[in-house]
Protein backbone atom coordinates (compact mmCIF):
# COMPACT_ATOMS: atom_id res chain seq x y z
CA UNK A 1 0.00 0.00 0.00
CA UNK A 2 2.73 2.58 0.68
CA UNK A 3 4.49 1.91 -2.38
CA UNK A 4 1.37 2.37 -4.08
CA UNK A 5 0.63 5.83 -2.39
CA UNK A 6 4.78 6.58 -3.29
CA UNK A 7 3.80 5.67 -7.03
CA UNK A 8 0.16 7.51 -6.98
CA UNK A 9 2.30 10.78 -5.94
CA UNK A 10 5.40 10.82 -8.37
CA UNK A 11 2.43 10.41 -11.06
CA UNK A 12 1.03 13.06 -9.72
CA UNK A 13 3.90 15.59 -9.29
CA UNK A 14 5.04 14.57 -13.11
CA UNK A 15 1.66 15.70 -14.26
CA UNK A 16 2.15 19.13 -12.25
CA UNK A 17 5.09 19.71 -13.53
CA UNK A 18 4.22 18.63 -17.13
CA UNK A 19 1.11 21.16 -17.01
CA UNK A 20 3.59 23.97 -15.68
CA UNK A 21 6.12 23.67 -18.63
CA UNK A 22 3.70 23.57 -20.86
CA UNK A 23 1.91 26.98 -19.53
CA UNK A 24 5.53 28.62 -19.41
CA UNK A 25 6.16 27.78 -22.28
CA UNK A 26 2.65 28.64 -24.44
CA UNK A 27 3.60 32.15 -22.86
CA UNK A 28 6.98 32.28 -23.94
CA UNK A 29 5.58 31.74 -27.62
CA UNK A 30 2.14 34.75 -27.24
CA UNK A 31 3.03 37.61 -29.06
CA UNK A 32 4.46 40.78 -27.62
CA UNK A 33 2.11 42.88 -27.98
CA UNK A 34 -0.77 40.23 -26.56
CA UNK A 35 -0.36 41.96 -23.23
CA UNK A 36 -1.79 44.76 -24.56
CA UNK A 37 -4.98 43.69 -26.23
CA UNK A 38 -7.30 44.39 -22.45
CA UNK A 39 -6.91 45.47 -19.51
CA UNK A 40 -5.25 47.87 -17.74
CA UNK A 41 -2.91 49.38 -19.98
CA UNK A 42 -1.08 52.40 -22.12
CA UNK A 43 -3.58 51.59 -24.81
CA UNK A 44 -6.61 52.49 -23.01
CA UNK A 45 -8.39 55.89 -23.16
CA UNK A 46 -9.00 58.67 -20.75
CA UNK A 47 -11.89 59.16 -19.53
CA UNK A 48 -11.51 61.59 -16.80
CA UNK A 49 -9.08 63.00 -14.52
CA UNK A 50 -8.15 62.87 -11.03
CA UNK A 51 -10.93 62.67 -8.56
CA UNK A 52 -9.27 63.87 -5.55
CA UNK A 53 -8.51 67.16 -6.65
CA UNK A 54 -11.05 70.53 -7.23
CA UNK A 55 -10.75 70.57 -11.22
CA UNK A 56 -13.09 69.81 -13.83
CA UNK A 57 -11.96 70.37 -17.79
CA UNK A 58 -14.13 71.35 -20.58
CA UNK A 59 -13.38 70.32 -23.87
CA UNK A 60 -13.74 71.77 -26.83
CA UNK A 61 -13.90 69.39 -30.53
CA UNK A 62 -13.47 72.44 -32.98
CA UNK A 63 -14.03 71.67 -36.51
CA UNK A 64 -16.20 75.12 -37.51
CA UNK A 65 -17.49 78.14 -35.67
CA UNK A 66 -14.75 80.45 -35.50
CA UNK A 67 -16.42 83.59 -34.09
CA UNK A 68 -18.48 81.35 -31.51
CA UNK A 69 -14.70 79.72 -31.12
CA UNK A 70 -13.66 83.69 -30.08
CA UNK A 71 -16.79 84.28 -27.99
CA UNK A 72 -15.30 81.70 -26.07
CA UNK A 73 -12.21 82.35 -25.37
CA UNK A 74 -13.51 85.57 -23.96
CA UNK A 75 -16.28 83.84 -21.63
CA UNK A 76 -13.00 81.62 -20.57
CA UNK A 77 -11.01 85.04 -19.95
CA UNK A 78 -13.76 86.45 -18.30
CA UNK A 79 -14.29 83.39 -15.38
CA UNK A 80 -10.50 83.09 -15.39
CA UNK A 81 -11.02 79.77 -16.89
CA UNK A 82 -9.00 76.83 -18.80
CA UNK A 83 -9.97 74.35 -20.97
CA UNK A 84 -8.70 72.17 -24.01
CA UNK A 85 -9.56 72.57 -27.56
CA UNK A 86 -9.00 69.62 -29.41
CA UNK A 87 -8.33 70.66 -33.34
CA UNK A 88 -9.37 69.49 -36.74
CA UNK A 89 -6.57 70.03 -38.92
CA UNK A 90 -8.54 71.16 -41.94
CA UNK A 91 -9.94 74.09 -39.66
CA UNK A 92 -7.12 75.29 -37.92
CA UNK A 93 -4.98 75.44 -41.72
CA UNK A 94 -7.83 78.56 -42.00
CA UNK A 95 -7.56 79.79 -38.35
CA UNK A 96 -4.41 80.35 -37.05
CA UNK A 97 -4.97 83.54 -35.60
CA UNK A 98 -7.58 81.64 -33.34
CA UNK A 99 -5.05 78.98 -32.53
CA UNK A 100 -2.77 81.04 -31.52
CA UNK A 101 -5.30 82.85 -29.32
CA UNK A 102 -6.10 79.93 -27.81
CA UNK A 103 -2.60 79.30 -26.60
CA UNK A 104 -1.63 82.37 -25.99
CA UNK A 105 -4.35 83.10 -23.36
CA UNK A 106 -2.79 79.89 -21.46
CA UNK A 107 -5.42 77.23 -23.19
CA UNK A 108 -4.53 73.61 -24.36
CA UNK A 109 -4.87 71.87 -27.86
CA UNK A 110 -5.18 68.60 -28.80
CA UNK A 111 -5.60 66.83 -32.09
CA UNK A 112 -9.04 65.69 -33.26
CA UNK A 113 -7.65 64.47 -36.66
CA UNK A 114 -7.27 66.43 -39.88
CA UNK A 115 -10.52 65.37 -41.48
CA UNK A 116 -12.70 64.21 -38.63
CA UNK A 117 -12.69 60.48 -40.43
CA UNK A 118 -14.16 57.31 -38.31
CA UNK A 119 -10.75 56.34 -37.38
CA UNK A 120 -12.30 53.12 -36.10
CA UNK A 121 -12.81 52.29 -39.75
CA UNK A 122 -9.15 53.59 -40.63
CA UNK A 123 -5.96 50.89 -40.94
CA UNK A 124 -2.62 52.25 -39.09
CA UNK A 125 -1.64 54.16 -41.97
CA UNK A 126 -4.64 55.84 -42.52
CA UNK A 127 -4.87 56.81 -38.58
CA UNK A 128 -1.47 57.69 -38.42
CA UNK A 129 -1.60 60.05 -41.70
CA UNK A 130 -4.71 61.58 -39.81
CA UNK A 131 -3.13 61.75 -36.31
CA UNK A 132 0.69 63.18 -37.76
CA UNK A 133 -0.76 65.76 -40.30
CA UNK A 134 -2.86 67.68 -37.63
CA UNK A 135 0.53 67.19 -35.30
CA UNK A 136 2.86 68.75 -38.22
CA UNK A 137 0.88 71.15 -39.40
CA UNK A 138 -0.10 72.59 -35.41
CA UNK A 139 3.63 72.64 -34.53
CA UNK A 140 4.57 74.51 -37.65
CA UNK A 141 1.82 76.91 -37.23
CA UNK A 142 2.83 77.26 -33.07
CA UNK A 143 5.98 75.63 -32.00
CA UNK A 144 3.56 73.76 -29.94
CA UNK A 145 3.98 69.53 -29.27
CA UNK A 146 0.89 67.87 -29.22
CA UNK A 147 0.72 64.97 -26.89
CA UNK A 148 -3.47 64.37 -26.79
CA UNK A 149 -5.62 63.36 -29.56
CA UNK A 150 -9.40 63.00 -29.29
CA UNK A 151 -10.89 60.47 -32.12
CA UNK A 152 -14.04 62.57 -34.01
CA UNK A 153 -17.01 61.13 -32.86
CA UNK A 154 -15.59 59.22 -30.21
CA UNK A 155 -14.45 56.15 -32.91
CA UNK A 156 -11.85 54.14 -32.77
CA UNK A 157 -9.91 51.14 -32.76
CA UNK A 158 -7.17 48.73 -30.80
CA UNK A 159 -5.09 50.40 -34.29
CA UNK A 160 -5.91 54.10 -33.47
CA UNK A 161 -4.76 53.53 -29.72
CA UNK A 162 -2.12 52.17 -30.88
CA UNK A 163 -1.11 54.24 -33.26
CA UNK A 164 -1.56 57.23 -30.61
CA UNK A 165 0.52 55.22 -28.16
CA UNK A 166 3.44 55.10 -30.67
CA UNK A 167 3.09 58.91 -31.29
CA UNK A 168 3.22 59.72 -27.59
CA UNK A 169 -0.35 60.63 -27.05
CA UNK A 170 -3.03 59.86 -24.63
CA UNK A 171 -6.39 59.52 -26.23
CA UNK A 172 -8.65 61.26 -24.67
CA UNK A 173 -12.85 60.47 -24.34
CA UNK A 174 -14.91 62.39 -22.02
CA UNK A 175 -16.85 61.73 -18.91
CA UNK A 176 -20.01 63.46 -19.87
CA UNK A 177 -21.33 64.37 -23.09
CA UNK A 178 -23.53 67.61 -23.66
CA UNK A 179 -24.71 66.58 -27.11
CA UNK A 180 -24.81 69.96 -28.17
CA UNK A 181 -23.96 69.55 -31.83
CA UNK A 182 -27.60 68.01 -31.89
CA UNK A 183 -29.47 69.17 -29.31
CA UNK A 184 -29.94 73.45 -29.91
CA UNK A 185 -30.86 74.33 -26.46
CA UNK A 186 -28.89 76.52 -23.86
CA UNK A 187 -31.06 74.62 -20.93
CA UNK A 188 -30.27 71.40 -21.85
CA UNK A 189 -26.64 71.98 -22.43
CA UNK A 190 -26.43 73.53 -18.92
CA UNK A 191 -28.29 70.88 -17.06
CA UNK A 192 -26.32 67.87 -18.98
CA UNK A 193 -22.94 69.94 -17.54
CA UNK A 194 -23.34 70.54 -14.78
CA UNK A 195 -25.73 67.43 -13.37
CA UNK A 196 -23.90 65.14 -11.16
CA UNK A 197 -20.65 66.87 -11.79
CA UNK A 198 -17.35 65.43 -9.94
CA UNK A 199 -13.77 66.85 -9.42
CA UNK A 200 -11.91 65.12 -12.62
CA UNK A 201 -15.13 65.18 -15.09
CA UNK A 202 -14.37 65.74 -18.28
CA UNK A 203 -17.28 67.88 -20.26
CA UNK A 204 -17.49 67.32 -23.90
CA UNK A 205 -18.38 70.71 -26.26
CA UNK A 206 -18.74 72.08 -29.76
CA UNK A 207 -18.54 76.05 -30.16
CA UNK A 208 -22.41 76.40 -30.95
CA UNK A 209 -24.22 79.20 -30.21
CA UNK A 210 -26.40 77.74 -27.51
CA UNK A 211 -23.40 76.99 -26.11
CA UNK A 212 -21.80 79.86 -25.54
CA UNK A 213 -24.84 81.37 -24.35
CA UNK A 214 -25.16 78.21 -21.64
CA UNK A 215 -21.13 78.49 -20.47
CA UNK A 216 -21.15 81.72 -18.28
CA UNK A 217 -23.73 79.64 -15.95
CA UNK A 218 -21.79 76.66 -16.01
CA UNK A 219 -18.21 78.33 -15.18
CA UNK A 220 -20.49 80.21 -12.31
CA UNK A 221 -22.04 76.91 -11.11
CA UNK A 222 -18.80 75.15 -11.03
CA UNK A 223 -17.26 78.04 -8.70
CA UNK A 224 -20.40 77.83 -6.40
CA UNK A 225 -19.75 73.71 -6.02
CA UNK A 226 -15.94 74.91 -5.24
CA UNK A 227 -14.95 72.99 -8.36
CA UNK A 228 -11.98 74.70 -11.03
CA UNK A 229 -12.04 74.70 -14.85
CA UNK A 230 -8.48 73.65 -16.12
CA UNK A 231 -7.38 72.14 -18.99
CA UNK A 232 -6.96 67.84 -19.46
CA UNK A 233 -3.43 67.99 -18.81
CA UNK A 234 -3.60 70.08 -15.48
CA UNK A 235 -6.92 67.41 -14.39
CA UNK A 236 -5.09 64.54 -14.93
CA UNK A 237 -2.04 65.88 -12.64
Amino acid sequence: MKKLNEKRLNVLTASILCALAVGVGAVCFLPSEAVFISGNNSYEPIYHGKRDGGEVCLMFNVYEGTAIVNGILDVLKTCGAKATFFIGGCWADDNEETVLRILSEGHEIGSHGYFHKDHSKLDEAGNRDEMLSTENLLKKMTGYQITLFAPPSGAYSETTLKVAEKLSYKTVMWTKDTVDWRDKNEKTVYNRAVKNIEAGDFILMHPKSHTLKALPDILTYYDSVGLSAVTVTECLT
